[in-house]
């Protein structure tokens, strides 16, 4: 075991925790990860079962005495982001993710940790492997591919849970226990753009925004940090207005829930007028660096001579493209009229790619159907302004919260019995799989917990250490009085 996680409780946890941070598990490729928990329910002589796209469930009889208890369904995903710093060399492929600790926080070194939903698998193994705990029939679901699109949910077998309890373990908030989430859908662009030979004399520069903190896009959108696709959009959009130059490249971001954090560009501009762009850029971006100076000081531009391009847009597409991206929504749309403090509607800007065509990637949430259909219909209304192909990705539904719910009941005595006070009752501007698997499985009564994971989708992620044990002795209270 990693020297950091000896010692630390619950060790069942820590243990699986540290076996699963070693297995390539980048969403689409949790193959080995799966192939884990299957050496588990066997080693411990479970009965597993596996649907025809990969998604596991492993069972464990009750304990005696409680064998005609309601089952209950702990679930989770196995399947990480993968993200690192640009200056970080891991293959996510093949290499084990490396752990730091500060104070009170684990972290993983220029990556993603996988805490997200890692602890929450581990937590669910954990309890498949402690001989200690008193529950009912218990099935451990292990879904795939959560984080592109929660396709494993949406492709579960409908024969694959008998429980009608669920514990849903993929929520980032100690002291706190989730009854709602986001639904949402993803809009693909393509946005043509004329391409022609650059002309003689010219020179290349590459402009790059880097040093933002990103984040997820449900959970850190209300942190109203900086997207470095807007940003460099909004710079850029200003600059041409008083300089010319054209794009020859422009490329940020790779994963749809993920508020992109470095991009780069490269611009094709007359040799005479490179200083005088240099200086124009710097004075922008200073102005947008002092806008965003307590929430993103580590943000910086540079300026180089990039690489010479086989092709350049042409300047009215140029023009077009930065208007574009200008117009285009992002971050707070509404806020919930019925929840304090929780974003209702929202929108990132996630993905730039610059092919044949321009390739724009956009996440959209809402807690309300009405109004992720409205935020979808703005994206496409402008996107049908400068020619571009809209492909609307199928909205996931979101998870209304039920009040009188008998899981929800119980894990609120065990909070209040465990930590002296009433845990939060809340939603989140995220995507669950409870709103999938609750229309899948009618009469499912759920609940979501989990321990204090903060910055996740990006190499910030961390994990409150001690937040674990609390979680888990949550798990383990509310699974006897289930029982």
């Amino acid at each position: 075991m990693d020297e950091l996680l000896k010692g630390l409780e619950p060790s069942l946890v820590w243990k699986h925790f540290d076996e699963l941070r070693k297995i390539p598990r980048c969403s689409k490729n949790e193959g080995a990860a799966i192939d884990y928990v299957v050496s588990v329910a066997e080693r411990l002589g479970l009965k597993w079962k596996k649907d025809v796209v990969g998604n596991l469930v492993v069972s464990k009889p009750a304990t005696k005495g409680h064998e005609g208890a309601p089952g209950v369904v702990l679930q989770g995903h196995v399947d990480m982001v993968c993200e690192k710093n640009k200056d970080t060399k891991f293959d996510f492929e093949k290499d084990a993710i490396q752990l730091r600790r500060e104070g009170e926080y684990l972290y993983a070194r220029g990556t993603t940790l996988g805490a997200d939903n890692g602890i929450g698998v581990c937590a669910a193994l954990a309890v498949l492997e402690d001989d200690k705990l008193v529950h009912s029939p218990l099935e451990a679901l292990f879904t795939i591919d959560e984080e592109t699109g929660l396709t494993g949910a949406f492709q579960l077998d409908e024969h694959m849970l008998e429980g009608r309890l669920l514990i849903n373990l993929d929520t980032e908030e100690e002291y706190a226990l989730y009854v709602g989430c986001a639904g949402g859908g993803d809009s693909k662009i393509r946005m043509p753009v004329l391409w022609t030979t650059p002309e003689n004399g010219l020179v290349p520069l590459e402009v790059q925004i880097t040093g933002l903190k990103g984040g997820h896009s449900g959970v850190d959108i209300h942190l109203e940090r900086g997207n470095a696709i807007k940003l460099l959009g909004r710079i850029l959009w200003e600059a041409r207005q008083e300089i010319e130059f054209d794009i020859a490249s422009i490329s940020a971001g790779d994963k749809h829930n993920a508020i992109p954090r470095e991009i780069e560009s490269v611009l094709m501009v007359h040799p005479d007028n490179t200083s005088e762009l240099d200086e124009l850029l710097k004075e922008l971006f200073d102005v947008v660096k002092a806008e965003y100076r307590s929430v993103e000081p580590g943000m910086d531009l540079v300026i180089m001579e990039g690489p010479m391009p086989a092709q350049v847009m042409t300047g009215e597409d140029t023009l077009l493209l930065l208007n574009y991206i200008q117009a285009l929504p992002h971050g707070i749309l509404r806020w919930s009229p019925d929840i304090s403090d929780l974003v209702e509607t929202s929108v990132n800007v996630a993905v730039i790619r610059s092919e044949e065509e321009v390739f724009f990637h956009l996440s959209s949430r809402s807690s309300s159907d009405t109004q992720l259909e409205s935020v979808r219909e703005r994206i496409r209304a402008i996107s049908m302004l400068v020619g571009a192909e809209v492909e609307e990705v199928p909205a996931y539904p979101g998870w209304l919260p039920d009040l009188g719910s008998r899981t929800l009941a119980v894990m609120k005595e065990s909070a209040i019995e465990l930590w002296g006070k009433e845990p939060e009752i809340k939603a989140i501007h995220a995507g669950l799989e409870t709103g999938i698997i609750g229309k899948k499985f009618p009469g499912m009564d759920m609940v979501s917990i989990g321990p204090q994971i903060e910055y996740p989708h990006s190499p910030d992620e961390r994990v409150k250490i001690d937040s674990v044990r609390e979680f888990y002795e949550l798990l383990a209270l509310g699974l006897r009085k289930l029982a």
